[in-house]
């Protein structure tokens, strides 16, 4: 880029703002095109000038300046937005990353680090004149505040059900499993991927996701526990949003706790499928998730409730669930443990497995409801015995060894 970078500054502080100023007055290659504390002055002047980068300083009052950035991120994103902060915490950091911002810089500024982030600014503002704006496939989460409500086999029918280029990512670090549901073995993980998520292109995408069908690939969560240790939120963002590059839909099974990982998954998310099953502890469960989400900022449109394991014979009224969720309950997964357990032995989704079986085509409506573009049932899998399919797929498998899982 041989144009200097133009650049607008936000920061409440005095003696932050002399600082950023020194700091870009020293680049050559910088032009500060406006400055100051007062926000909304200074957004219509970013919206007006469209400059290469604006840096905020996030300041006493951070929370304001996080919205700040998420309102400039929509109206402006070719502008590469830079978070600055003294003493920062990591929590503070990835907020801002979440919103919208590209890059951070610790005040006082290092020369160095002012360089390195400039640089990054520059190639970005090469890119964008010559390369058109990229796609970003929709993000959906499987998510349960509580375990044993059936999210992986939810996530993993979902992901199946669509018609187009979907990778179905497992988030449960420390014990994902996954590749059962879909008869895979792994060769590489999340972990892979986050050590190289500096590279990541469609091609080394490709070869670090393992795929099941034409349209469908697993990335799978890291065999050893320990290999997870060193993921941080922010690496989970950024692999992320490089996936959403790549597919038309990105389906993410999480951990069932409100951790910094299963957050940065969530805040990204288009849509939460809130997965309950009909007892006492994971309504209750469920609602408080729902506290949660509000208190996260979540809108409550974000959020699809889906019953897992439904039966006539549960004693519960619906009607009153929904009152004490305060949320419709969007569809109802039946309850069938030989045909769903069958088909997780099975190692294929049952959406394949059993297109035309209840719980199939309840997936297939709640997908379609969400528009996630169903694949038509294929006529030859609807006259094939689900039992000589499992045959067939028993003797061209490896033997794992594993018990009957009772997971579903």
């Amino acid at each position: 880029m041989t144009e200097p970078i133009t650049c607008v500054v936000l920061s409440t502080g005095l003696e932050n703002f002399k600082d950023i100023r020194r700091a870009l007055t020293a680049e050559d290659r910088v032009k500060l095109l406006a400055g100051g504390n007062d926000a909304e002055q200074l957004y219509e002047e970013i919206v007006r000038l469209k400059p290469d980068a604006a840096i905020i300083a996030l300041g006493p009052n951070a929370e304001t300046a996080v919205r700040f950035i998420e309102k400039l991120n929509a109206e402006c994103p070719r502008t590469a937005l830079i978070s600055a902060a003294q003493d920062a915490s990591p929590d503070l950091i990835l907020k801002s990353l979440r919103a919208g911002a590209r890059e951070f810089l610790r005040i006082p500024i290092s020369a160095e680090e002012l360089r390195t982030v400039l640089t990054r600014v520059s190639e970005l503002a090469t890119k964008q004149q010559v390369e058109p704006p990229k796609k970003k496939g929709r993000m959906v989460a499987v998510f349960s505040s509580k375990g044993g409500c059936g999210t992986s086999f939810i996530a993993t029918n979902l992901a199946a059900a669509t018609a187009s280029k979907t990778v179905l990512v497992d988030l449960n670090l420390q014990a994902g499993d996954l590749p059962l549901f879909l008869g895979l073995e792994a060769k590489y993980s999340i972990a892979d991927m986050v050590e190289k998520r500096q590279r990541l292109d469609e091609a080394l995408i490709n070869s670090l996701v393992t795929p099941h069908t034409t349209n469908l690939s697993l990335l799978a969560a890291p065999r050893e526990a320990d290999h997870a240790d060193e993921i941080e939120p922010q690496h989970i963002y950024e692999v992320l949003q490089k996936l959403r590059e790549h597919y038309d839909y990105v389906v993410l099974d999480p951990q069932h706790t409100f951790d910094s990982i299963t957050l940065a998954a969530l805040d990204q998310s288009d849509e939460i499928v809130l997965v309950v099953t009909l007892d006492i502890p994971a309504i209750r469960s469920t609602q408080r998730a729902l506290e949660i989400f509000d208190r996260l900022g979540y809108p409550r449109k974000k959020v699809k409730i889906i019953v897992n394991r439904w039966s006539k014979q549960i004693d519960l009224d619906l009607r009153q669930v929904e009152k004490f969720l305060g949320e419709p309950v969007v569809g109802f997964v039946p309850s069938d443990y030989q045909t769903a357990v069958g088909s997780i032995n099975l190692g294929t989704p049952l959406v394949q497995a059993e297109p035309t079986s209840k719980i199939a085509l309840e997936i297939r409506r709640i997908a379609q409801q969400m528009s996630l573009g169903v694949a038509p049932i294929d006529e030859s899998q609807q006259r094939r015995p689900f039992w000589a399919s499992l045959l067939k797929k028993q003797s061209a498998q490896p033997n794992f060894n594993l018990p009957q899982m009772e997971k579903v």
